[in-house]
């Protein structure tokens, strides 16, 4: 039996505070409180920002997607944990004899722990995927496949099918892990998804979203008892808060198209971004957009045009935004007013879509597309209508709050700051001297 502390770290996408009774803030039989999530409010900001203790002005995951402008190609959801810069968390921790294991953790792959469980399906050129999860070590999927009885659909995990299946199945993946002494390990963190896609698909106050936080209730219930059988303290928290949709998406890149910033080739009719010669980019992700600005004679006024867009909060200079002041933001960043949102396609006429537009291709958009949760008009394609979006999320503000739980008090006494809550990064801060006391 090892000596050094055990932790569950469950991150749930979209728990934010909106979704429990402020007067009786309880899920799973556990007590919530309000967190002070980081800006933007995005998965892969929120959890390199818990994994450093840093904003992403100091890991670089400024959004879930990063524009490379030596490529001039933005790439979305990439899974290389060297991505995300500066010290972890349990360094410390490790340094001292402790295990520490990631599942279903974004850019976890080749990161410096002991245990990593994350999709990895291979896309043959004949068309098709095959399903997949990486695993360190070598035989853990296929032992975890094995005892589960039933493999990691992917399908389940993004696009139209996406479902409550996604976050049972790695429920029960959690659950088998922790009951092996060989192969669990001391500080464990792993991700339940599915609360997102209702919210996303329908709003956070439809009865489809209270359905799936009841649903969530029972998985954590689930791994709250798996993990107090194992002598396991859990910690639980969102990394967003998901708002009502309340107006038309934002399409920047159509702006920057009429205005000649951006450029297209046409192949076979249909429109493809010319990023190469492009003189100005946006890379949208929810309700924040970064702007790529070749010269800096161009700044002003493409901070202009998108400026005035209907649904626009602000565009300022990434320097003017200290969380977000990384080498990989944009040079002008843009916001979205409370329940609008940013859309990548740079078309209007449906048949200038590009190939990848009608397909769940989340490589090689270059943009965030929340449509992939719809099916569109032909079968296995999805939809291109925006309008079908109910949630949405990214920028922060008094209603962005989301939400923590903890088993031990050692982690529960994060004093209330004078402006609000506790944020994410004194989580992770008390995370990290826990570990170690």
């Amino acid at each position: 039996m090892s000596e050094h502390k055990k932790l569950l770290v469950i991150q749930c996408a979209a728990l934010g505070w909106n979704q429990f009774d402020i007067d009786h803030p309880k899920m799973a039989g556990m007590k919530f409180a309000p967190l002070q999530t980081v800006n933007p409010a995005l998965t892969c900001t929120a959890q390199a920002s818990f994994r450093t203790a840093a904003p992403a002005a100091k890991h670089g995951m400024i959004a879930n997607g990063l524009f490379h402008r030596n490529l001039r190609r933005s790439m979305f959801w990439e899974q290389a944990a060297h991505q995300v810069e500066g010290p972890r968390i349990w360094d410390d921790f490790r340094a001292g004899g402790g295990t520490v294991g990631m599942t279903f953790w974004q850019q976890s792959l080749g990161e410096e722990v002991d245990l990593v469980l994350s999709p990895r399906p291979i896309h043959k050129h004949s068309g098709g995927m095959i399903q997949d999860c990486y695993s360190k070590p070598d035989a853990l999927y296929d032992q975890l496949e094995s005892r589960i009885k039933g493999n990691f659909n992917l399908m389940h995990y993004w696009g139209p099918l996406a479902s409550q299946k996604s976050s049972a199945w790695i429920t029960d993946a959690i659950c088998e892990l922790l009951a092996m002494p060989e192969a669990r390990p001391d500080l464990l963190l792993t991700y339940l998804p599915h609360l997102d896609y209702d919210l996303q698909r329908h709003g956070p106050d439809h009865d489809k979203a209270r359905t799936a936080r009841e649903f969530l209730s029972l998985c954590l219930k689930r791994l709250c008892a798996a993990a107090a059988k194992q002598g396991y303290e859990v910690l639980i928290w969102g990394d967003y808060a998901m708002h009502k949709v309340t107006g038309p998406a934002i399409f920047p890149n159509r702006v920057l198209r009429d205005a000649g910033y951006l450029g297209t080739r046409s192949l076979k009719g249909m429109a493809y971004p010319d990023l190469f010669a492009a003189r100005a980019f946006a890379m949208v992700d929810h309700e924040i957009a970064h702007l790529y600005i070749r010269n800096p004679v161009d700044l002003e006024p493409v901070r202009d045009q998108i400026a005035a867009m209907d649904g626009v909060d602000k565009v300022e200079k990434r320097e003017n935004v200290p969380e977000l002041n990384h080498p990989n933001s944009g040079e002008l960043i843009a916001f979205a007013a409370p329940g609008r949102w940013f859309a990548y396609p740079w078309w209007t006429d449906p048949k200038e879509a590009p190939d990848f537009a009608t397909h769940v291709d989340i490589h090689n958009k270059p943009g965030f597309d929340a449509c992939e949760l719809f099916f569109g008009r032909f079968p296995w394609q999805v939809s291109q209508d925006t309008a079908k979006v109910g949630g949405c999320h990214g920028a922060i503000g008094p209603e962005s709050f989301t939400a923590w739980s903890s088993t031990t008090p050692d982690l529960t006494p994060i004093p209330d700051k004078p402006d609000g809550p506790p944020t994410l990064l004194d989580l992770a801060s008390a995370v990290r001297k826990w570990l170690t006391a």
